[in-house]
């Protein structure tokens, strides 16, 4: 049998995620660079995702942020655009939900732009319309019942 020469399996590397809670220096597009919200997620590396433009492109994850930084639909991420292929861009960042907010306030994304701000800030929503349903007995009511 062979011997195992490493120090662990992946349930060693599972328990790594790097500083993820660490706030970060946000990061500007640049030449070649565009801004992008994921449409869908597509399977093997890749999504399909709207740039700022109005373009939409087939994104490819890099290999650097695959498996490591998770991308859902809804998330805004920074894409580098390729010369000889318009339709197609590579991921080079996704932003938080803070960095996308913040993002918006700076002017770099326009106001149209819907964020995915979680689940709790649909709730909230839900919940105020909610409130209409409850009654309020005076003690008079309760004595006639």
């Amino acid at each position: 049998m062979p011997k195992n020469k490493g120090k662990g399996g992946k349930n060693r590397k599972r328990g790594k995620n790097e500083a993820d809670d660490e706030k970060r220096e946000l990061v500007f597009k640049e030449d070649g660079q565009e801004y992008a919200q994921v449409l869908r997620m597509l399977g093997n590396g890749r999504c399909e995702a709207t740039c700022i433009d109005g373009t939409k492109r087939l994104c490819h994850i890099r290999g650097k942020m695959h498996k490591k930084v998770w991308i859902a639909a809804g998330d805004i991420i920074l894409v580098g655009l390729r010369d000889y292929q318009d339709d197609k861009a590579d991921v080079i960042l996704k932003y938080m939900p803070d960095e996308a907010r913040l993002l918006k306030a700076y002017g770099e994304l326009p106001e149209s732009t819907r964020l995915n701000e979680g689940i709790a800030g649909g709730m909230d929503e839900e919940d105020d319309g909610a409130g209409d349903d409850y009654i309020e007995f005076e003690d008079e009511d309760i004595d006639k019942i």
